[in-house]
């Protein structure tokens, strides 16, 4: 069974649940505006099912209310930044803002954030970015329980590790490609086994390593306590970029790599490895924005393939989605809905 919320009653459910666990208002509800939009976007393995971990992470310590970014490093065009373990919403907003400003005033920036708590739908910053006319590229690595397995691998070894490219489009919406580099999302896999729903076949596999459609393997203890893994994307080219998001977001901002045995914290650290570039600083304003546009229209200008309704761009589909569901509302299941509930019982918060 599932629920129809409106998206102001789920910014303030959660705003609310937020506060009760030690953030401001102003904290909790850039955090809820966040979840939501998440939802909004068509990207429900990121929005309000989050929070029940996000509780379990404040009251276990690992993720830290009311926490800023502390500056690490200042170089103008370098930046190297610590989140504390502060929400990874808020830390990675201030992280952006110092970041564009520098890529404004001088053409480019590189901001490498460590310790940041869960930072979300990274979408939502090359969004940021592309509305202030900037280019960005986001390399991001994931630190909990390990729920990728290595291509060729039998376990779990590394986490979803989002890569992101936000490039702004002349007259147009922009471009914004973000995707996990496993085959799908961790927490689309948590939604699944909340919905009571099996999984198209070559996403997971099971705690013996063989294949599996039960969502299940990945987000409750299986017998003996063992967990399974979901599938990098691509096969070698997927685990290849995940590797890469592990080395430039884990490694180089100083956030770190895992490389121990699972544990069950539920705290939920990233580390983000970002480059941004200002076009009009780069002489190739003109070029960009005309070559740009003429390459998007040449992609639509394919015949749609049988069975689909053409050629789309990354971010279409999430665009599409706001717009409906701002009207429609958003769609949760009893069970993802008994756990939010749930978490606001744990800190106190009252919820209608």
């Amino acid at each position: 069974m599932s629920k129809t919320f409106p998206a102001a009653q789920l910014r303030a459910t959660v705003s609310n649940i937020i506060q009760a666990a030690g953030s401001s208002a102003q904290e909790a509800q850039t955090v809820a505006d966040n979840l939501v939009l998440a939802n909004l976007s068509g990207h429900d393995s990121h929005g309000v099912g989050m929070v029940p971990r996000y509780i379990d992470a404040v009251l276990e310590g690992g993720l830290k209310p009311n926490t800023a970014i502390e500056v690490k490093l200042d170089s103008g065009s370098l930046l190297a930044l610590d989140g504390r373990r502060g929400y990874g919403q808020v830390v990675g907003e201030q992280a952006m803002a110092l970041g564009m400003q520098r890529a404004q005033d001088s053409g480019s920036c590189i901001v490498a954030l460590a310790n940041a708590h869960h930072l979300g739908r990274i979408g939502h910053f090359a969004e940021m970015a592309v509305e202030r006319g900037l280019v960005s590229i986001h390399f991001v690595n994931v630190q909990s329980r390990p729920v990728v397995a290595p291509f060729g691998g039998g376990d779990g070894r590394y986490g979803t590790n989002p890569f992101c490219v936000g490039v702004p489009l002349a007259g147009q919406a922009p471009f914004i490609l973000d995707f996990a580099t496993s085959r799908v999302a961790q927490g689309k896999m948590r939604v699944a086994h909340n919905e009571g729903r099996q999984v198209e076949p070559g996403y997971l596999i099971d705690e013996t390593g063989h294949p599996t459609t039960n969502p299940g393997v990945v987000v409750v203890p299986q017998p003996g306590g063992m967990f399974g893994a979901l599938l990098a994307f691509g096969e070698h080219k997927g685990y290849g970029m995940a590797v890469a998001c592990e080395l430039l977001g884990g490694a180089l901002t100083g956030s770190g790599t895992w490389h121990r045995p699972a544990d069950n914290l539920r705290a939920v650290i990233n580390g983000m490895f970002t480059v941004l570039v200002d076009p009009r600083k780069l002489g190739t304003q003109d070029a960009f924005a005309s070559e740009a546009l003429a390459f998007v229209e040449w992609l639509k200008q394919s015949p749609p393939a049988p069975g689909t309704g053409g050629v789309l761009l990354a971010g279409e589909p999430e665009r599409k989605a706001r717009r409906e569901r701002e009207t429609a509302g958003i769609v949760l299941d009893d069970t993802t809905w008994g756990e939010v509930v749930a978490a606001g019982a744990k800190v106190g918060a009252r919820i209608a």
